[in-house]
Parts: structure tokens; C-alpha cells; sequence
């Protein structure tokens, strides 16, 4: 496409590394959402655990520690009266494995052996309550939780199988690790009793103590569970976001598209006011004084600097942009000679082209209308010079439109005069001012005969059908000599003056510099 987009675009690895990102936002924050969820719902079941573990292990210890209550008054008396009772303890208590009596600091009375005589240590016990055993001589390696009630010298011991703690840590979630803790021993839920630090679980860790009894339960889960939680109970979610993702993309994309269409850069340019007028004089003929301008639209790009015209004017004329992008040029224009009209000569040809986009509706006798109320009356002649890129279509608004441009005083001129192919049928469907020569038939002068009878025959043809004319791209004095030889009224080309910013056209008028006449 010939035209120049390059400012504000982004860099085309970041275009076509940008929607990916894009997309992927979405689906990441998602997945930091669905990652945050799932730690809450893990860490909620942790704790409900490690509660649940607690509230069971506490209903176990009610248990045995009303059975260890029963049994202090006996405490003291002798083993044979007492053991029946002792026996009587763990046969209605559910979680008695065994009972004890102490005293004085021994152990003299067991619902297993009846008399016994075994010493009691106070450090054994936390808070001199309760311990958590690796086991004993009946059971090695079988893990068991004594608690004690003293009162004085006297004291009751009562036992639950680990078995029974084994089945609460077991009670809840089969992924936890809820570990049992009472002093410096802990039990896991294979019941193994350990001594040592306790391990940190790595996910969701929970503690819940006891306010009842000295002991603790403490929860989690192994490295991984986020995930696999996530993969197992939001693969919907997970879906939903890849979509979302995907839409996110192909948006982005459509949108770089159009920030970076030619349609969108020209958009920019114009609301940055970036098209400025230029201004190549136009000499009558005999004293070649500046008689008028054409005024050329040019693009000062803040990036690729000043655009040439053919690279953005064909795409602004198929895209229709070319209307608005005239009005902002003769909005321009005048905003720029206005305040230096008492430096043009009265009449001063001020020439500005139009499409066939111009001419759909009345909207161009406004625009028109306001250049000429910017000027004191009868100052500058404003020329609209018609392209043929695109085909005029006579329709009633053509001609009304026209009739009205001519009631206001604005000439019609055709530009570029026999390189199109409706040239000719403008003339029979349009009342025309001027013709304007193209450049291509001034170069044929110093060429062969056949070439300077096709520019005879246009001059001899404006002059036929009374219409002023217009020679462009006048560049040798020869050039020159010859067409004012064949009386033709005004000359434009790089002999007299190139297009030139305002700013050097504004201080030429002030200076009063003109190119210089050369007789002949």
C-alpha cells in the first residue's frame, strides 16, 4: 500500500508478539485467581481437619479421663479389692484399653497384671496429664496415649490404644497430613511416634490446639495439591479462560490492524494537524509576476519527516478521507494568508484540488464559501482544480453544487487537461474555467513535430472554448518563450518557483520578490 504508517507503530516483534501476551493475560490472571482459590479452599480444609481431628481426639480423651476419675478414690486401697473395678472401667468405656492405680509415686495395681509395681515420673507427662508413647512392654512399637489425675499421693492412669488416634487422624481428608502433638512427641497417621521438631507442612498449614487437654493437631498438605486441586475441580474454568485469552488475542490483533491501518494514520495526522499547505506560484503571462498559487498538500510526518504527496493523497481519495483532509487544508490556508492579503494583488488565483469525492453533496460551497469570507471581497479568486483519479458522475447535486460555486465567484479549472480519459466529457457535462496543461505536453516542446501538434491542439482548443489556461510544469526558458508565444495566460513550474512552506511564501510576498523577468 503506498503509504507511509511507520509513526506510533509499534515495532513488528512487539505487533506480532503483543497479542500473544495479550492473550495470555487473561488466561494468567485466571490461572493466579484459580491458584489464590484454590490455596483458600485448601487451607479451609486444613483447618477444618485439624477442628474435626481435634473435637474427636478430645471425645476420646473425655473417655478415658472419666474412667481415670472414677478410679481416684480406689487409689491407695489394695489391688486385690480394686482390680475387678479397674477391669469393670475398661469393659463399659469404649476407648479404655487399660487402667491404672498410684501411689506415693508408684504405679502397685494394673487392670492387666492386677498387682504391679512400676515408678511413675512426673516429666513423663505433659502439664502432668497426658503422654504420647512409642509403646510398652505388651505392645512394643505400638503407639499409646496415657492420661493421668492426681490428687495428692494418690493418682489413676487410663490408656487408649493408638489405634483409636490412628482412626482420627484418618477420620477427614485422605490428601492431609494431620500429625498429633502433646509436648515434645508428635504421632503421624501411620502412628509413628517420633520426638523432635515437627515437620511443616508445605501447603495450607493449619494448627488447631486443644483448650481442654495439652495436645495439638496440626494439618496440610504435600507440595503440588494447588495443582492438582486446580486440574481436578477447574478444568471448566480453565477452559473458559482459554477462550477468553483467545478473544483477548484476536481483539488486540484486530486493534493493532486498525491503529496501524493507513486509514487510522491518516485519522491521526489529521487530528495532529499535520497536513500543511504548500504553495507554488503561478505566473501571468508577459511580466511572469506571481498572478496566483496552487496550494499542494504536504504531510510533515513527526517521524519520516515530509511525505510525498503520492504517497498518501491516492489512499485518502479511496478511503473518502480526502474531503475532511481539504477542508483542514483551506481551513489552513486561510488561517495563514489572511492576515498578508494587503501583499496579493487584487484577484490573486489561489488554486486548490478536488476529487470526485467533493462533489456528492453541497458541502463544498460551505468550505468554499468560508475561505472567500476570510479574504476582503474581490481580493483572491479561489480556482477548485478537478482530478481524474475517480470519475465525476453527473447527478442534479453535481450541477447544483457547480451552479452555486460559480454564483459565488469560484472558477472550475481541469487539472491535468488530456492525460485522463474523461478530460473531454468534463467539458461537455460541466461549465470549466480553465484547462490546465499536464507537465507531460510542456516537456514535448524542443521535441519532434508530432508531440508539439497534440500541445498546439489543446492550446487552440481552450482558446475555441473561450476558457483560460494554465501551463504546469514549466522548466526551461524555452519552455516558457514558446507558450507565451501561443498566448497562454499563466506558467507554473520549477522556472519561476518550487512548492514552497508558508512561512517562505508569507516572507516572499513581503519582500516583494517575484522571479525575475527575462524579455525575449
Amino acid at each position: 500500500m503506498p503509504l507511509s504508517v511507520h509513526h506510533r507503530r509499534p515495532r513488528r516483534p512487539l505487533r506480532l508478539l503483543l497479542p500473544w501476551l495479550v492473550g495470555a493475560l487473561p488466561v494468567l490472571c485466571g490461572l493466579l485467581i484459580m491458584y489464590w482459590q484454590a490455596e483458600r479452599e485448601l487451607q479451609g480444609r486444613s483447618e477444618a481437619s485439624a477442628k474435626q481431628t481435634a473435637t474427636q481426639i478430645e471425645r476420646i480423651l473425655d473417655n478415658i479421663s472419666a474412667a481415670a476419675r472414677d478410679l481416684l478414690p480406689l487409689a491407695g486401697l489394695p489391688c486385690v479389692e480394686e482390680k475387678l473395678a479397674l477391669r469393670d472401667q475398661v469393659t463399659r468405656r469404649a476407648f479404655v484399653r487399660s487402667t491404672n492405680l498410684v501411689y506415693r509415686g508408684e504405679l502397685y495395681c494394673s487392670s492387666l497384671f492386677g498387682p504391679y509395681s512400676e515408678p511413675v515420673h512426673d516429666s513423663d507427662y505433659t502439664q502432668g496429664t497426658l503422654w504420647l508413647m512409642s509403646g510398652n512392654s505388651v505392645t512394643p512399637g505400638h503407639a499409646l496415649l496415657v492420661y493421668r489425675v492426681t490428687e495428692g499421693d494418690r493418682g489413676a492412669i487410663s490408656t487408649v490404644d493408638g489405634d483409636h488416634l490412628i482412626s482420627a487422624l484418618h477420620l477427614l481428608d485422605a490428601d492431609a497430613h494431620p500429625l498429633l502433638q502433646i509436648g515434645s512427641h508428635w504421632m503421624d497417621r501411620d502412628g509413628n511416634v517420633k520426638d523432635g521438631p515437627l515437620p511443616v507442612a508445605e501447603v495450607a498449614a493449619a494448627q488447631v490446639t486443644s483448650t481442654r487437654y495439652p495436645f495439638s493437631i496440626h494439618s496440610g498438605y504435600a507440595q503440588g495439591k494447588v495443582g492438582e486441586l486446580m486440574r481436578s475441580e477447574y478444568p471448566a474454568l480453565f477452559g473458559l479462560l482459554v477462550v477468553l485469552g483467545a478473544i483477548a488475542g484476536v481483539t488486540c490483533y484486530w486493534q493493532l490492524r486498525r491503529v496501524t491501518s493507513p486509514r487510522a494514520e491518516l485519522q491521526r495526522a489529521m487530528e495532529a494537524q499535520e497536513f500543511l499547505p504548500y504553495f507554488q506560484p503561478v505566473v501571468r503571462r508577459g511580466d511572469y509576476r506571481w498572478a496566483g498559487v496552487e496550494v499542494l498538500m504536504r504531510w510533515q510526518h513527526p517521524r519520516d519527516g515530509l511525505v510525498r504527496p503520492d504517497l498518501f493523497i491516492p489512499y485518502a481519495e479511496h478511503s473518502g478521507q480526502i474531503v475532511p483532509m481539504t477542508r483542514q487544508l483551506m481551513q489552513r490556508t486561510a488561517e495563514l494568508l489572511a492576515p498578508h492579503a494587503d501583499t496579493l494583488d487584487d484577484g490573486f488565483h489561489v488554486g486548490i484540488n478536488i476529487t470526485a469525492d467533493h462533489c456528492q453533496d453541497l458541502t463544498l460551497y460551505d468550505d468554499c464559501q468560508a475561505f472567500l469570507a476570510a479574504f476582503p471581497a474581490d481580493k483572491v479568486v479561489l480556482t477548485l482544480e478537478l482530478t481524474e483519479r475517480k470519475l465525476i458522475v453527473p447527478s442534479e447535486v453535481t450541477h447544483t453544487l457547480f451552479s452555486k460555486l460559480h454564483e459565488l465567484g469560484v472558477l472550475i479549472a481541469l487539472d491535468d487537461f488530456g492525460t485522463g480519459q474523461s478530460s473531454l466529457a468534463y467539458l461537455q457535462q460541466f461549465k470549466v474555467d480553465y484547462l490546465k496543461i499536464d507537465q507531460s505536453f510542456v516537456a514535448m516542446i524542443g521535441g519532434d513535430a508530432l508531440s508539439l501538434h497534440i500541445l498546439d491542439s489543446v492550446i487552440e482548443l481552450s482558446s475555441k472554448l473561450g476558457l483560460g489556461i494554465v501551463a504546469e510544469g514549466v522548466e526551461t526558458e524555452a519552455q516558457r518563450d514558446y507558450l507565451d508565444r501561443h498566448n497562454v495566460d499563466f506558467q507554473q513550474g520549477y522556472l519561476f518557483a518550487r512548492p514552497m512552506s508558508a512561512e517562505a511564501f508569507i516572507q516572499a510576498l513581503a519582500t516583494q520578490h517575484p522571479p525575475l523577468v527575462v524579455s525575449h
